[in-house]
């Protein structure tokens, strides 16, 4: 997989591929104000506790912290957690909507990224897992690292 040198990530939601399994990923924008583009370019975004969800057509992030800009009034400061629009195609929407109400899945963030100048969001469509399947991601990762760390030693 080459990697674009015009997308640079930005915020990484790590323990998203640990508590969930990823089955679709999509990219789509977000509707931000000044001082939120400020924060998330300056590393100041937290996707812990985000999720989407659907209302009336249209996705929306909730949970998505991203701290007030530092040199910005109040007056013109965001809210830190307010809920955002995200900025899908309409096939995109109406799929990840059958997907979350037929079959139980629930839509995350994987990561925030700057395209080209613009800010936008990785989501993953996702099943949660159970403890089981977690310990199992353990053992295959304390694996994977035994095994590079005997090719290195060779």
């Amino acid at each position: 997989m080459a990697v674009d040198p015009n997308v640079k990530t930005i915020v990484d939601n790590r323990r998203a591929r640990f508590e969930y399994e990823i089955l679709e990923t999509y990219e789509a924008g977000i509707q931000l104000t000044g001082t939120e583009v400020k924060s998330i370019r300056a590393g100041k975004a937290n996707l812990q506790d985000a999720f989407a969800l659907f209302r009336d057509g249209e996705a929306w992030l909730h949970n998505l912290h991203i701290s007030p800009h530092g040199t910005a009034s109040k007056v013109f400061n965001h809210d830190p957690t307010r809920r955002r629009k995200l900025l899908l195609h309409r096939k995109e929407i109406n799929r990840m909507m059958g997907l979350v109400e037929q079959k139980g899945l629930t839509v995350i963030p994987l990561k925030l990224v700057l395209n080209r100048g613009w800010i936008k969001a990785h989501l993953g469509v996702a099943r949660g897992k159970k403890l089981h399947d977690k310990r199992q991601a353990i053992k295959d990762r304390q694996t994977q690292r035994d095994i590079q760390r005997e090719l290195k030693e060779r």
